[in-house]
């Protein structure tokens, strides 16, 4: 999967009122950034490398098992394979939209 894929594939997740009331990043490493603005109706996707209230770090490999549905975030989290700083809470959300 590539970023673009993994960007289209949050996008159509997030949709255009995904609840999140909040700024989520995810931090690709390498391969990008991944930044979802919940707060603006409707709500945007974009490749922004833009600070936000929620910065969720992992691979792209990870990425793709969260948005496939194989892998589960909290577990994912547990086993390391995820790292989250800022506002826990906006992390909790963003399970229910991925």
């Amino acid at each position: 999967m590539s970023l673009d894929s993994a960007t289209d594939a949050i996008r159509s997740k997030v949709g255009d009122n995904s609840g999140l009331g909040a700024t989520v990043k995810f931090d690709l490493g390498d391969e990008g950034a991944i930044f979802v603005d919940g707060m603006s109706s409707p709500n945007s996707v974009s490749n922004e490398n833009k600070d936000a209230d929620c910065t969720v770090s992992c691979s792209l490999d990870t990425m793709e098992a969260l948005i496939a549905g194989d892998l589960n975030p909290t577990a994912a989290f547990m086993q390391g394979k995820i790292k989250v700083a800022g506002d826990m809470g906006v992390a909790m959300r963003l399970s229910s939209v991925l």
